[in-house]
């Protein structure tokens, strides 16, 4: 097979309702506890998830449709992203202990989001994991879980409540 373990990465200019079987991932989904810290150990740690989400968010900046998402002020987002990716790849939930559980759906439900935006997303995502040289395998593990969860935020045409939750601690 000639796709890499992100070949399901949808492009964001084609993305398709459902992945063709040659870009299925590479490895099956896991829950958090089966990731553990040795993932998060093997991409690099605490460090590797800094210069993942400073290069995500250069990203972020430079890209039209999907920097109007995001505050004007970068850095609170910087923090949070780092902080849930650590958590999330099995590292200290320093996340969940300062602003409750996650519940990214309800966070993320005052920003219309639609499968495009989540395309650019996981693309800027995934350049970004590789910029700091993180391996492909250790990229697919992540991205076998992290792509469901990107696209669970899809929220274009629903009827949810578009009230920001700010830094509020959810349970």
């Amino acid at each position: 097979m000639n796709d890499t373990p992100l070949s399901a990465v949808p492009d964001p200019d084609a993305i398709p309702a459902a992945l063709p079987e040659s870009a299925q991932p590479l490895v099956t989904p896991r829950s958090a506890a089966q990731r553990g810290p040795r993932l998060l150990e093997r991409i690099g740690g605490r460090a590797a998830i800094e210069r993942i989400v400073e290069a995500f968010y250069v990203r972020v900046e430079a890209d039209a449709e999907l920097r109007p998402l995001f505050p004007a002020d970068l850095a609170s987002g910087r923090e949070k992203q780092a902080l849930f990716l650590e958590q999330w790849l099995g590292g200290e939930p320093r996340y969940s202990e300062r602003f409750g559980h996650p519940r990214l759906r309800i966070r993320h439900f005052p920003f219309v989001i639609d499968e495009r935006l989540v395309g650019r997303w996981l693309r800027h995502m995934g350049e970004a994991f590789r910029a700091v040289g993180v391996g492909e395998q250790e990229l697919a593990e992540v991205f076998v879980d992290l792509g469901p969860l990107a696209r669970h935020m899809v929220n274009a045409g629903q009827d949810v409540p578009r009230t920001p939750t700010g830094d509020v601690f959810l349970t």
